[in-house]
């Protein structure tokens, strides 16, 4: 072997050893690169898990993240809040292949759709267990799901509408995503709470994208595509809030019923005004919290029912009705 075939045998050896040290160095740390310095060191926690939001930057999604962080708080959990910056599926995913190339203790994700989500659960819990929250996976080996009953809160938004409208109105439906479970099983919930309704009928169903901006867009265009239009159903906590700015703009707000999700402080700016007439409210913190939970007690090997549904209710004019409060009880 020549000098020159020896260096060039060395120096691929060489690169070989660097670029699986930078592998090794990259898939722990590539899920905690935005954390603070103090918090990377993992091994003063019991347990290290990951939530896996929607959109990083949502309030909703923040209030998940605040029951989380409290319960990681109180049960030594160091727990990472991961994922995109803005409603993205394939990033979406890749976040969860990167946790599971980390060896964290468990991941807390949504479930968004069987045809992704599906595949890649099974393949995560093979060796760690996966909850999903707000949005189930249910036909995936997901150990648990916890969050909203979305079809029954879907038709809870539409039996609430039938109530307010006198069981007469045209009504469009702008939904967060065309694909996401949880937002197909609310239109569905208000489609069949709806149904037998003479007086109802649904103009039209649009997308947002999960975007206040694009909500608005969307009813903008109803309108004017759609005179006759006179209630919305907004299905994501954003939609509501873009048909409102529309609303106020563009029509007299006691002439257009609006029914949206969520309870934002948007939101409920537009419902003391009385632009948006009602919302069906989750408990996003109860999720966070509980999640944890229950991911500590399938690690130690205790039953978890594999479905468990949060509480769900519907506010009208500012006044909320009573919902139990029950972080640290049982889910």
């Amino acid at each position: 072997m020549s000098r020159l075939t020896k260096a060039a045998y060395g120096a691929g050896v060489l690169f070989f050893l660097v670029s699986c040290a930078f592998s090794v160095f990259y898939g722990y740390k590539v899920v905690s690169h935005d954390l603070p310095a103090e918090a990377k060191t993992v091994e003063k926690y019991k347990y290290h898990f990951v939530l896996v939001p929607e959109e990083l930057d949502n309030d909703y999604w923040r209030m998940v993240e605040e029951g989380a962080k409290k319960a990681a708080a109180e049960y030594g959990v160091f727990l990472e809040y991961a994922g995109p910056k803005q409603a993205n599926i394939d990033e979406h995913l890749k976040t969860i292949e990167m946790s599971l190339a980390s060896k964290v203790d468990g991941i807390i994700t949504q479930g968004l759709s069987d045809e992704q989500f599906t595949p890649l659960i099974n393949r995560v819990v093979e060796k760690l267990p996966v909850i999903t929250i707000d949005t189930d996976a249910a036909n995936s080996n997901r150990m648990a799901y916890i969050g909203t009953d979305n079809y029954y809160s879907g038709f809870m938004a539409g039996k609430t509408l039938i109530e307010d409208t006198n069981g007469q109105a045209k009504v469009a439906i702008i939904t967060g995503s065309f694909y996401a479970n949880h937002q197909q099983q609310r239109v569905q919930g208000f489609r069949d709470a709806v149904e037998s309704e003479e007086g109802i009928s649904i103009i039209t169903v649009e997308e947002s994208e999960i975007s206040r901006v694009r909500a608005a867009e969307k009813a903008y265009q109803i309108l004017s595509d759609y005179p006759e239009v006179n209630a919305f159903y907004g299905t994501s906590a954003l939609d509501a809030i873009g048909i409102a700015q529309v609303v106020e703009k563009f029509r007299d707000r006691n002439q257009v019923y609006i029914i949206g999700f969520d309870s934002l402080p948007e939101t409920l700016k537009y419902i003391k005004k009385g632009t948006i007439k009602a919302t069906v409210v989750q408990e996003p913190f109860e999720m966070g919290y509980k999640s944890v939970i229950m991911m500590i007690d399938l690690i130690k090997g205790k039953k978890v029912p594999p479905v468990n549904h949060t509480n769900t209710v519907i506010m009208r004019d500012g006044k909320l009705p009573e919902i139990p409060k029950s972080a640290g009880e049982e889910y």
